[in-house]
């Protein structure tokens, strides 16, 4: 079983029929739809990057736009999974269903649309429940203070790794959730709401990667140890200018990596080789605006000095032998 975490649309305007239909969802605008049909990638991507925005109203990059592109397959497709979806009162769930989805244009009324310019694509699902499998209320304000470091997302929707995967079923099943409770991650996030402090463990991860990026470019000043390192300019005024921009590049990839299209991790918790990774596009510039990018640790790691568009080539040269199978 696979466990998504969903949005409903912009401002979860779709979020209302989902409830009411027992259903889950995501839209297309309608310019995309055909290539999506076709199974046309690259012209999805082309059309989504010259004309479509995201939710925070940037153009996408080409890796958030392919990973739109695999949304209406996802949801298409399916069939006995986890769904969850919080509406800051309490956690609702519900399983996919084995039926034939219904994908059908409509307005996008969420944002005062009233002539049909979007395609919703619909799967049948058991009803949504905030109660578990006991019958005891899910009530988001007494869940561990960890759970909206994985339960709440910026993408569309975002499938959860196995170790977040294996909380969500027991959390819904009623089972026992101390093995996790009592993980040292959990209980220092639970400390840190006794405290009084607001932090998350995504913010957290955010801090750590931009006082990396500033140790990194004052010990690469150009001094000669055993070679010449590389000159690195800091180009922000402080750690917290680019911590605010790490955040900033986070919401406009949607929380996905700009290379692999994988779902970025904090350092807290789940795989380590996917947590957010700071990535200079350009291997020989700087720490500016525009050069950045947030990544899974192992693309950082298996990029390396090699040109941005490059390493996307090989990406899609992968993509493309496992797409074939």
């Amino acid at each position: 079983m696979r466990v998504f975490v969903a949005n409903f649309g912009q401002d979860n305007f779709a979020w209302p029929q989902c409830l009411s239909r027992s259903e889950v969802v995501t839209m297309q605008d309608r310019g995309v739809h055909s290539f999506w049909r076709d199974g046309d990638r690259k012209g999805y991507i082309d059309f989504s990057v010259a004309n479509l925005k995201t939710m925070k109203g940037v153009s996408p990059t080409r890796s958030t736009a392919g990973r739109w592109f695999n949304l209406g397959t996802i949801i298409t497709e399916s069939a006995g999974d986890l769904w969850l979806h919080q509406d800051g009162r309490h956690l609702w769930w519900t399983t996919t269903l084995n039926e034939a989805p219904i994908i059908e244009l409509g307005a996008e009324t969420g944002v005062g649309g009233t002539a049909p310019s979007i395609y919703f694509y619909r799967k049948a699902a058991e009803p949504w429940s905030n109660k578990d499998r006991q019958g005891r209320p899910l009530e988001w304000r007494s869940l561990h203070p960890k759970c909206p470091d994985f339960l709440v997302t910026e993408a569309t929707f975002q499938k959860l790794g196995e170790r977040y995967a294996d909380y969500a079923q027991a959390l819904v099943d009623g089972r026992n959730l101390e093995p996790w409770h009592q993980l040292d991650t959990w209980r220092t996030s639970l400390k840190a709401r006794s405290a009084g402090t607001v932090f998350n463990a995504r913010q957290r991860t955010f801090a750590v990667l931009a006082r990396r990026a500033l140790e990194t470019a004052a010990a690469a000043n150009g001094q000669t140890v055993d070679r010449r390192m590389k000159l690195k300019n800091f180009e922000f005024h402080d750690a917290y200018e680019l911590e605010a921009y790490i955040a900033e590049l986070f919401d406009r990839q949607e929380g996905i990596c700009a290379l692999s299209e994988v779902p970025l991790q904090d350092d807290e918790g789940g795989d380590r080789q996917l947590c957010c990774s700071l990535d200079r596009i350009d291997s020989d510039g700087h720490y500016a605006r525009g050069n950045l990018q947030l990544v899974c640790r192992f693309i950082n790691a298996w990029k390396s000095n090699r040109e941005d568009e490059e390493f996307k080539r090989l990406i899609d040269i992968v993509r493309s032998y496992g797409a074939a199978e």
